[in-house]
């Protein structure tokens, strides 16, 4: 194993900790980082990778339909597929926001890697629910299998027309969209429509090994292995014959099968034969490394982590975490392992808006409406109506619903990748997000009741040290909010926020009176102000 790629030895410290939490989860409390800062790095990934059993509830349409994913209803029979699938969304977030683990992160680069996209092309919110579960299933497991399973997943069945694809009219879109961009990606063309990884011969080649593989429009089959509802093999619609590839894939043949379980078989044989080539391996590491550590590198990188860490994906058959753990706990992903000033990881990605609300949601322990007990107010009008249709759409971040099959250009789109999160047409959305939080109103459209809102008065009087010292208690928060110590020139910044032009005994006789005679007036405007100028400044907009 490359020296970059040993574990990072001693005690994390804040700094690290808080680098590690920010990559690898979507839960960034104060709690958390101060636990986790008192770790190993191998301690602090052994224990986020533990699986919690904790999962909330399906999601409740409480105007319509209720608990309509396990109501046996046909999942086309609903109307408003596009509320309920983000009602799903929001299903999703709150397990994600709810549970300190590295799952979700995990879950959400697999829904990167195996994208199911477009509300008008994806087929009923029930659909995405079993996909989204499909990805959790597998987000601490084997990448290889759930390739093999997405492909038989209704979702994707119907999103990317495979429940079209006939022996005698073949389509060839999720066999092109699984080579190039689920597995094993194009590398350098060589030819029209030909490419160093595959040529068109192996997409339709592959195409013929998928005839027949449909959606159930009942969700009434049951994969054994995952107990979530998949499509059926039509052996009338598939292709009977042999399958022989490019050189590409050393001019292998799949044997055609003339069965429902030989399809599956042949299902199976070409899976195999895309995962058995170290490029597969090497994609999905280059994945790995563009999501978790940053956006480019160089030929060193390539040499010295790509490549073993692409081996040992391989020589694990596949199986995710053995990778993640050694990269998340490696003396690089710390920038422990060179003295090299300009190609620093800590603070060089761009955080998503995903990122950036759960961020201050978690860390500003912001109560959020229970979906169990104010299901129209956590789903409806909290998520629905202000994440999803607000935030989320005016951040450039539809969530769980890219433009394209390729997925957010953040994640793969050269030269700017995630600064593409950061544009001119988007900062309004991420600025108005704390503002919103601080009012409890939907300050980016339109102007409505969002049903929560920080409390920085309690926050800070429960969390930080010294309040009454001005200069310690916007030490202390940006100790905690910023990937990197700041300036004393910036640190005055945040200071003159509060003070504006009184001296430091103004900000200590304010707090005393709040602590005193338990008037906030002024604390609570100040307090509001400081939170918002440090959530919006370029330090946080950072991880």
């Amino acid at each position: 194993m490359s020296e970059l790629l040993l574990p990072h030895t001693g005690i994390l410290g804040l700094r690290k900790a808080k680098h590690l939490l920010r990559r690898a989860t979507f839960n960034y409390s104060k709690n958390n980082i101060s636990e986790m800062a008192t770790m190993t790095a191998l301690e602090a990934i052994s224990f986020l990778t533990y699986d919690s059993d904790y999962l909330l509830s399906e999601p409740f349409d409480y105007q319509n339909d209720g608990f309509w994913i396990s109501s046996n209803e046909l999942p086309n029979s609903f109307s408003t597929q596009d509320k309920k699938r983000a009602y799903v969304c929001s299903w999703w977030w709150y397990n994600a926001v709810n549970q300190f683990t590295i799952k979700y992160k995990l879950s959400y680069f697999l829904f990167t890697s195996f994208t199911v996209a477009n509300n008008s092309n994806s087929g009923a919110s029930t659909y995405f629910f079993d996909y989204l579960k499909l990805l959790d299933f597998y987000a601490l497991g084997n990448i290889k299998t759930l390739a093999k399973k997405i492909t038989k997943d209704n979702a994707m069945l119907e999103y990317l027309n495979n429940t079209d694809n006939y022996a005698n009219n073949p389509n060839e879109n999720y066999a092109r969209e699984f080579l190039e961009l689920f597995t094993i990606l194009k590398g350098p063309q060589i030819g029209v429509d030909n490419y160093t990884n595959y040529t068109e011969l192996d997409v339709q080649q592959a195409a013929k090994v998928l005839t027949g593989f449909r959606k159930m429009n009942d969700r009434s089959i049951i994969d054994e292995e995952t107990n979530l509802p998949i499509g059926w093999n039509d052996i009338s619609k598939h292709d009977t014959s042999n399958k022989v590839f490019s050189d590409a894939f050393d001019n292998q043949e799949i044997i055609g099968q003339e069965s429902e379980e030989g399809m599956n078989q042949e299902l199976d044989d070409f899976v195999e034969m895309i995962f058995n080539k170290q490029e597969t391996a090497r994609a999905y590491c280059r994945k790995l490394y563009r999501f978790f550590i940053k956006s480019e590198w160089d030929n060193d990188v390539e040499s010295e982590i790509i490549e073993p860490l692409s081996q040992q994906l391989l020589n694990n058959d596949y199986n995710i975490l053995p990778t993640v753990n050694t990269l998340l706990s490696s003396k690089h992903f710390f920038d422990q392992a060179d003295d090299i000033d300009n190609d620093e990881i800590i603070g060089a990605i761009v955080k998503s808006p995903l990122q950036l609300v759960n961020e201050v949601i978690t860390f500003f322990n912001i109560s959020i409406p229970d979906p169990n007990t104010n299901a129209e107010e956590y789903y409806g009008k909290f998520f629905r109506k202000f994440l999803h249709n607000s935030y989320f759409s005016s951040a450039g971040m539809n969530f769980f619903n890219p433009d394209t099959v390729a997925g957010f250009p953040a994640h793969y789109q050269e030269p700017d990748f995630d600064r593409h999160w950061f544009t001119s047409s988007t900062i309004i959305a991420r600025y108005k997000l704390i503002e919103s939080l601080i009012t409890g109103r939907n300050k980016i459209f339109p102007n409505a009741n969002i049903f929560t809102q920080i409390d920085a008065v309690t926050f800070v009087n429960e969390n930080i040290q010294n309040p009454s010292n001005i200069n310690d208690l916007v030490i202390e928060l940006a100790s905690f909010l910023f990937p990197e110590s700041i300036s004393e020139d910036r640190i005055q910044y945040f200071v003159d926020v509060v003070l504006e032009d009184y001296e430091d005994y103004y900000w200590t006789g304010a707090w005393n009176l709040y602590i005193n005679e338990e008037d906030d007036v002024i604390v609570r405007t100040r307090l509001n102000s400081l939170i918002t100028a440090m959530i919006n400044s370029a330090e946080f907009q950072l991880m």
